[in-house]
């Protein structure tokens, strides 16, 4: 059996491909570096951490981007002996712009390399291309309608402005007629647009109602690309949003993928909240057995829920949760990722024995932040790490353990220095308050003696507890048990650019510029 979700933590908006006999799904990463994950997999079981193609300055630059902006919904294909990665970077959130700069990269094989990107539109975000078996390429983008507010007395229309279509092609761009094929179901807000082909069917697969408890996936068909499109018997293929009780919710936004034995399976994101609606995990990606009845998809055994447990191609055992330790030797461990910047050497270094923080601006910044940290994956956890050399001189120095959604939910434990004690032990923690986003200090800062200090935490669900100890005594808790919850989509005033999930991970910062340094020199992740 497959086990949903399949790709655990933050990992939405799930575009799938089949190359031969291996699978590939591409997830969103948002202001997270280097930029879109991809996991391959044989069996649809048990996935592997591929690559994230967007490495480099030319591809991605996010300095700048707000929280839950930069890549959203990326979309992978196959054709002409090329990987093709469509993706966005979103330069900005609240208000009625979204300023979505839309690019596509190739590689002759997953691994890459992966080219410079080549830009296409600005209409809107979420897009896709779709390969015709005549050789054509359509282009497919959600149009953001700025001006969606009534005017002169006119009703009010919706910033989902409709799905566009229109012929693309490598050397020329995009040419032809451009059309709006497809303003959803009554659900709204239509966006992530996937289109496939089967037995001279267009079939328009959107995510629709939103990324919360709404969602859903809708899907439509067509003779021709250009529609009209009719929806689907049941409207939605798949959804949560009549079943709060469901142990997946939210579920929406994927596309269809077929074995070479003619199996069809569909992707879809999706979260395992909290009591009281609250997601740390963010939202995750998994997957549908599906059937097709009078050319029309349907979840195998009908309904539109999706299950924990789906039926595989073939038998094959999934891999159990592991506790994972790691060392810092030349290269960083392929689970961490950094926020925004392309030049993670003005951030960090592997020196051999550790990695080296080079302490830059606050924790919460939106340019330069030495934050090197890995996605929560299960609701339990231990993580803990060792920050062998760090000598702050002001309390404008710091660095410690962190858990960390965005600038404005967090908790932090860091050794820093204050006039009083000297270096001690201090706890910041930001529980979500929007737009204020002030800092709390609730525990009496530890003065701690020289040499390195061991920090841990221990997270339970809504719980979390670091602790500490120096010289190999014994663990010892530090400040109160904090609310775990508030590091989660839905935490604080989790509607404001809460799309991504909790992660774990070590953070320096140096207000004063002078760029102090810290060197962890292990870490670990004890699912429990």
């Amino acid at each position: 059996m497959i086990r949903n979700p399949i790709l655990p933590g933050f990992n939405p908006d799930p575009s799938i491909c089949r190359v031969g006999e291996e699978y590939f799904i591409a997830t969103s990463t948002f202001e997270w570096y280097p930029g879109v994950q991809i996991h391959r997999s044989k069996d649809l079981v048990n996935w592997d951490l591929a690559c994230r193609p967007l490495s480099r300055a030319t591809q991605l630059d996010m300095r700048g981007d707000p929280d839950s902006c930069g890549i959203w919904a990326p979309c992978l294909s196959y054709a002409d002996g090329l990987f093709w990665l469509v993706y966005t970077d979103v330069k900005r959130y609240d208000g009625n712009f979204k300023d979505a700069h839309n690019y596509i990269v190739t590689a002759p094989s997953i691994e890459g390399p992966w080219s410079d990107p080549t830009y296409v539109s600005s209409h809107g975000f979420d897009p896709s291309l779709f390969h015709d078996d005549d050789g054509k390429k359509y282009w497919l983008v959600l149009q953001w309608n700025h001006i969606s507010e009534s005017i002169g007395g006119k009703p009010k229309t919706s910033a989902f402005d409709g799905i566009l279509c229109q012929e693309w092609h490598p050397e020329e761009g995009l040419n032809g007629e451009i059309k709006v094929i497809s303003k959803g179901s009554a659900l709204g807000l239509t966006e992530g647009p996937h289109l496939s082909k089967r037995n001279g069917w267009y079939y328009l697969t959107v995510a629709e109602g939103g990324t919360g408890y709404s969602h859903a996936v809708t899907m439509a068909r067509s003779r021709d690309v250009f529609g009209p499109y009719e929806l689907h018997p049941d409207t939605h293929l798949l959804t949560a949003k009549d079943d709060p009780d469901a142990p997946l919710q939210r579920t929406g936004h994927g596309q269809v993928v077929e074995t070479p034995e003619g199996e069809t399976y569909h992707t879809f994101l999706c979260s395992r909240p909290l009591p009281g609606q609250f997601s740390p995990l963010g939202r995750e990606t998994g997957i549908e057995k599906c059937e097709w009845r009078d050319d029309w998809l349907y979840v195998e055994g009908g309904g539109t829920l999706a299950h924990l447990e789906v039926p595989a191609p073939f038998d094959v055992e999934q891999r159990a949760p592991v506790a994972v330790e790691r060392r810092f030797a030349d290269e960083l461990p392929p689970e961490f990722q950094w926020l925004r910047t392309p030049e993670p050497e003005r951030i960090f270094t592997l020196t051999g024995e550790a990695l080296r923080l080079t302490g830059r601006e606050s924790i919460g910044s939106w340019f330069e932040q030495s934050l090197v940290a890995r996605r929560q994956e299960h609701l339990r956890y231990r993580a803990a790490t060792t920050l062998e050399v760090f000598e702050p001189t002001t309390y404008q120095q710091a660095a410690g353990l962190t858990t960390y959604y965005n600038r404005y939910k967090f908790h932090f434990a860091v050794v820093s220095w204050t006039e009083e004690l000297g270096r001690c032990l201090m706890l910041m923690s930001c529980p979500g308050d929007w737009p204020d986003g002030r800092m709390q200090f609730p525990a009496t800062p530890v003065p701690l003696a020289e040499g390195p200090v061991e920090l841990a935490v221990e997270v339970d669900h809504a719980k979390q507890q670091f602790i500490y100890r120096q010289g190999g005594g014994n663990w010892q808790p530090f400040g109160p048990e904090l609310d775990a919850s508030v590091i989660s989509d839905e935490g604080g005033r989790g509607e404001h650019g809460s799309f991504t999930g909790a992660f774990v991970g070590m953070m320096c910062f140096d207000i004063t510029g002078q760029g102090r340094t810290a060197d962890f020199t292990r870490f670990s992740y004890d699912p429990t």
